[in-house]
């Protein structure tokens, strides 16, 4: 990509966080099937609506890599809560994330079966979207978690996603310094997964539990949509 291309893309990106999507995220279910659509989850408490800004950079990207395809996009229904810290305080959030993402997977393979679809999520969205396509209840998951993680999704279902993208998913150490269960994602989906961190981002390059570095707020401007967005457009 020239310098100019990207140079055109970052300022499409700026104005795609400060303006909203011309279509709701949503509309999908009742609009014909795109050839590419977007699930996508966004951050703990992050702006920018359904998709939150990140989704907006990555939807943005994925539309300009696209070829000239139709690009629908899904913000993905949960309440980002940062209350996630406690097996019931998990469940309402994490876990009402993880259902929403299967069901809209699901909803377009069962009625849109030519979509190529493109899971991603950033920060506790990543952390959604990796348990979305986990194929097995991960060892060491604590026991009063096991009850509340949806059941995988069927196998086919890897068939239908072209790719995984996820920005800033918190790590392992992140995850059980929170006492949750970490993010394990399914072998179906490993190959076509691409998880991001910028360097010293402190949720996801496996420092302690603590609060978020200005670091870990800039992946919808820092290029990693771009590159996320050109790692998808190879698998459509």
């Amino acid at each position: 990509m020239t310098a100019r291309s990207l140079s055109r893309f970052v300022s499409a990106a700026f104005l795609a966080a400060a303006i909203p999507l011309v279509s709701p995220t949503h509309s999908a279910t009742a609009a014909a099937c795109a050839e590419i659509e977007v699930v996508f989850a966004r951050g703990t408490d992050e702006p920018g609506g359904d998709l939150g800004l990140t989704g907006i950079s990555f939807v943005e990207a994925v539309r300009f890599n696209a070829g000239g395809r139709s690009v629908g996009s899904y913000g993905v229904d949960y309440p980002a809560s940062s209350e996630f810290t406690d097996r019931l305080a998990f469940a309402r959030t994490v876990v009402q994330g993880i259902e929403d993402a299967q069901r809209r997977v699901e909803y377009i393979v069962t009625n849109c079966p030519g979509t190529r679809i493109v899971l991603g999520g950033y920060s506790q969205g990543a952390a959604v979207a990796g348990f979305a396509i986990g194929t097995e209840v991960p060892d060491g998951v604590p026991r009063e978690y096991r009850s509340y993680l949806p059941a995988p999704m069927s196998p086919e279902v890897a068939e239908h996603i072209a790719a995984v993208a996820l920005f800033g998913k918190p790590s392992d150490r992140f995850m059980a310094d929170a006492g949750a269960p970490v993010v394990s994602i399914g072998a179906p989906y490993a190959d076509k997964t691409i998880d991001q961190c910028i360097v010293a981002d402190n949720i996801c390059d496996g420092s302690p539990l603590g609060q978020p570095n200005t670091l870990h707020t800039l992946y919808s401007v820092n290029g990693m949509t771009l590159t996320a967005a050109e790692f998808a457009a190879q698998r459509f």
